[in-house]
């Protein structure tokens, strides 16, 4: 195992039992992303990305296999302890926004820190320089009806770093998205890939996921191929 990584995956499997029917959706997967690597992960439908995203957001566990997440072996935690790792150790954003809508962008991106038992005063603060750092400093105090769609995602990124999380997952952060404005957000995840962010992204768009410096490609719960983009 590769203790200075941020994500290595040993020999992954994950099967679904469902009655009658076994369903390999990962067949034995092996890779490793280090420290402020910027990886797409591709595949078509039923190819397995989701269900190694949700490995890799410990949302479920491997079949079989091991899975260190910052040097944490998580593979076989509890439930309690791998909401822990969530909290402490992801960000998560996702094709829906998932803002609260009554809600300023300010205590959107503040509500993790909520939960993590920080004061409203630092809770603040912090939020406030993760949305200067997605550049929406002038817009704290708006809510999600009074932001286009791509400051929606600017927030829920700003959200999902707010906690300085050991690594960002994006599952197809563009999928509600016109062209340009996710050209935009390419720019704003590169940004944060240039601050020394990992980042790894589950996209179906090869435009998007030519952005990312590695893409690792998915077939029938293998990879097929895993190649440097040429990206920095």
């Amino acid at each position: 195992m590769n203790s200075s990584a941020a994500i290595d995956v040993r020999e992954v499997t994950k099967t679904y039992d469902l009655g009658d029917v076994k369903v390999e959706a990962l067949r034995g997967v092996s890779f490793t992303i280090a420290r402020g690597e910027y990886v797409a992960i591709m595949g078509p439908s039923g190819s397995g990305k989701s269900t190694l995203m949700n490995l890799l957001g410990c949302l479920d566990r491997p079949t079989t296999g091991r899975y260190l997440l910052d040097s944490i072996d998580v593979s076989t935690l509890g439930d309690d302890q791998l909401a822990a790792i969530r909290l402490k150790k992801l960000g998560f954003v996702f094709q829906g926004f998932n803002l609260l809508a009554r809600t300023s962008a300010l205590k959107n991106v503040a509500l993790p820190l909520f939960y993590a038992g920080v004061g409203s005063r630092e809770r603040n603060a912090l939020a406030a320089g993760r949305l200067a750092e997605v550049g929406l400093a002038d817009r704290v105090n708006h809510k999600p009806s009074e932001l286009s769609g791509g400051q929606q995602q600017r927030v829920a990124i700003a959200r999902a770093l707010v906690n300085d999380p050991a690594v960002l997952l994006a599952d197809e952060p563009t999928g509600n998205l016109d062209s340009t404005t996710s050209e935009e957000l390419m720019g704003v995840f590169q940004h944060l890939n240039e601050a020394g962010r990992t980042i790894i992204m589950v996209t179906h768009d090869e435009d998007v996921a030519g952005h990312a410096r590695r893409i690792i490609r998915l077939r029938d719960g293998r990879i097929v191929d895993d190649q440097a983009t040429g990206k920095g």
